[in-house]
């Protein structure tokens, strides 16, 4: 299972530039567009935080990432909302429904 060059829109829309065959490697044993999102961003979540959030060289500059450590968590959790909104629909049945009686 391959990424289709519409698969590897979506992923540069929620990713930005990737490497298509990194993708695509994640993609094969994630078997979801949105797992393997959601796995790069967790990725760029943990590489924030292994170093200090926050640096300030004293009149010079302050770099500061925590902002974008919640923002990597807030799309995160909306690729996991999507994730299981997905499952769910997965397994609903659509059933006819009859009227009792002789209407």
């Amino acid at each position: 299972m391959r990424l289709t060059d519409n698969d590897y829109a979506y992923l540069r829309s929620e990713l930005g530039p990737t490497d298509r065959d990194n993708l695509d490697a994640r993609y094969q044993r994630l078997g979801s567009l949105q797992a393997v999102a959601a796995e790069v961003l967790r990725e760029r979540k943990a590489a924030l935080v292994s170093d200090p959030l926050s640096v300030t060289v004293q009149g010079v500059a302050t770099v500061n990432n925590a902002e974008n450590v919640r923002a990597l968590e807030r799309q995160i959790m909306a690729l996991e909302e999507l994730t299981v909104d997905d499952s769910a629909s997965a397994y609903a049945v659509l059933v006819p429904l009859r009227r009792s009686g002789n209407r």
